[in-house]
Order: structure tokens, then C-alpha cells, then sequence
């Protein structure tokens, strides 16, 4: 939690134009006949209501989006994990083609959370190489700051709705359904996600000195 109001009060005061150059990636799970996306009530609509299996096969991607719209999305390759070779070379092929793109010769923010594979020695080596301004550091266990799992949320309904029945067509509506996210979109899960970091802070705060005043009278 301290971690946690570190970044949230180094980045509280930051305003629209600040978070316009962030780019915010991460990996997530696509898993066949999976009602991922599935919203509260919606547990026995007829969109929703898909075979199920024991073990359904899962895809993982990676992914960035910035407010200027999304980035690049990759697929990992079948039954792998993301490692630090294979990241470094999705940071080479894929997140400097989006910095590319949306920013030219601006300058830009990237953002990836904690994970072994993204604090790897030569992604850190390689990074600074690179000249990559990072936000950061990022708090451990902190997924509801980064508006990118609210932009997977959206993906996995799009794609769910159309219940693909192959990987190959899953894979295929996975990359159609990114493609058609508007910009529109992406912004304002930026903005939105900037506002409601700042009112949780304050939630946080007053939670972590409850707790520390607890253990000072133990």
C-alpha cells in the first residue's frame, strides 16, 4: 500500500496533457469458450452462454495503448509464457513501431508493471540503452491503475460476444476487434482512469494511517 501512495502522489498532480504521452502495456489471457468479458447480470444472457470445457485453450497477448489510441497487439506463441528474451524482442518489434507512430519525435512515457520478466537485468540494461523514460516505479499488485485492463475488459466482451468456436478464429477476432477500438475510447479511459487514481488515493492514505496508528498502540 505505501508503494502504492508513493506513485499515485509523485503522478496525482499530472494533468490531460501529461497522461497524452504515456503508453501503458501489459500481457492478458484470451481463453476459448471463456465469457471473460461477461458484465454484472449478464451471467445467463443468451451472449453470454457458451460451451464450456475442462481445460479450454488459452491465448496470451501482449498489448499498448496510449490516448492517441491502441498500439501494437502481439501473440504469444501457443502453450508459452511471457520470458525476458521474448519481451525484449516485443519491445523491439512492437512498442517502438506504436512510439513510432503516435509520437514521432515526441517525447513519450512507457509503462509495464512488475512483472520478473519486465525487472529482468537485461530489459533494465536495454531500456536505459534505449534512453526509455519509464513511469514508475510501479506499485506491485496495482492492476486497477493501469486503464489498460479496462481496455482487455472491453476487448474480451467484443470478442466473447461472437462465441468463436477455433483458436484460429479466436486469434483472428482477438487482433479484428483491437483494430476497430476507436481513439475515442482510448482517451477516455485515460482520463478516466487518472481521475478515479486520485480519488483512491485518499482512500488509501486515510486507510494506511488507520493501520499505522493501530500498530503504535499494540
Amino acid at each position: 500500500m505505501r508503494d502504492r501512495l508513493i506513485f499515485c502522489k509523485r503522478y496525482r498532480d499530472w494533468t490531460a496533457e501529461d497522461w497524452v504521452k504515456v503508453i501503458f502495456s501489459d500481457e492478458s489471457p484470451f481463453r476459448l469458450f471463456g465469457a471473460s468479458g461477461r458484465r454484472q447480470g449478464e451471467r445467463y444472457h443468451q451472449s453470454c452462454v457458451m460451451p464450456t470445457v475442462k481445460h479450454p485453450e488459452t491465448i496470451y497477448v501482449w498489448g499498448c495503448f496510449s490516448a492517441k489510441g491502441v498500439g501494437s497487439l502481439t501473440n504469444l506463441p501457443k502453450n508459452t509464457a511471457m520470458n525476458k528474451e521474448r519481451y525484449q524482442h516485443i519491445l523491439l518489434e512492437k512498442l517502438l513501431l506504436t512510439i513510432q507512430e503516435q509520437f514521432g519525435d515526441e517525447q513519450c512515457l512507457s509503462q509495464h508493471d512488475g512483472a520478473p520478466c519486465h525487472k529482468a537485468k537485461v530489459i533494465t540494461k536495454w531500456l536505459g540503452e534505449q534512453n526509455f523514460d519509464i513511469l514508475g516505479p510501479w506499485p506491485g499488485n496495482s492492476p486497477d491503475l493501469n486503464p489498460i485492463e479496462n481496455l482487455w475488459s472491453i476487448l474480451k466482451r467484443r470478442v466473447d460476444k461472437q462465441k468463436p468456436t477455433t483458436s484460429d478464429k479466436l486469434q483472428a477476432l482477438i487482433m479484428q476487434e483491437w483494430a476497430a477500438i476507436s481513439q475515442d475510447v482510448a482517451q477516455k479511459l485515460i482520463d478516466s482512469n487518472a481521475r478515479v487514481g486520485c480519488r483512491g488515493l485518499e482512500k488509501e492514505e486515510s486507510t494506511l494511517q488507520i493501520l499505522t496508528l493501530c500498530i503504535n498502540f499494540m
